[in-house]
């Protein structure tokens, strides 16, 4: 890990950059799960992140601490290429085709998950896509 992700740092710089980036704000649309926040475009409504906290054991770990992920829309040459990562997960929650979990313990750096938080915006925003 490292030291950006200490306290859900690294959530925190997510959710400026895409606040920053593209002018949307986190929303936060279920009252069980008041830390899942979903990110959408302003254009068509589409989600592009979605930012939840879930149990280590919920995704394969030992454990039910928390670890913040970063859910992203992406094509299939993306998909396969950082499955076979570290900090890479099929998606939680979401479509395993057109998604993927990114870690957000430290195990990702930081300008990976700007660059997978830009090529979602765009997929999402794409003529045809869902």
């Amino acid at each position: 890990m490292d030291s950006i992700n200490g306290n859900g740092a690294t959530r925190k710089i997510a959710i400026e950059y895409a606040q920053t980036k593209y002018s949307t704000s986190p929303e936060y649309l279920w009252n069980r799960y008041p830390l899942y926040a979903v990110f959408r475009r302003s254009d068509n409504k589409k989600w592009y992140a979605v930012i939840m906290d879930v149990p280590q054991c919920k995704l394969g770990f030992d454990g039910h601490d928390k670890i913040d992920i970063l859910d992203v829309k992406c094509d299939s040459v993306m998909r396969e290429m950082f499955r076979c990562k570290q900090g890479f997960l099929p998606a939680y929650r979401l479509n395993k085709e057109n998604w993927i979990s990114v870690l957000l313990d430290g195990s990702v750096d930081i300008d990976t998950v700007f660059a997978l938080i830009d090529a979602s915006y765009a997929i999402a925003g794409a003529k045809g896509k869902t």
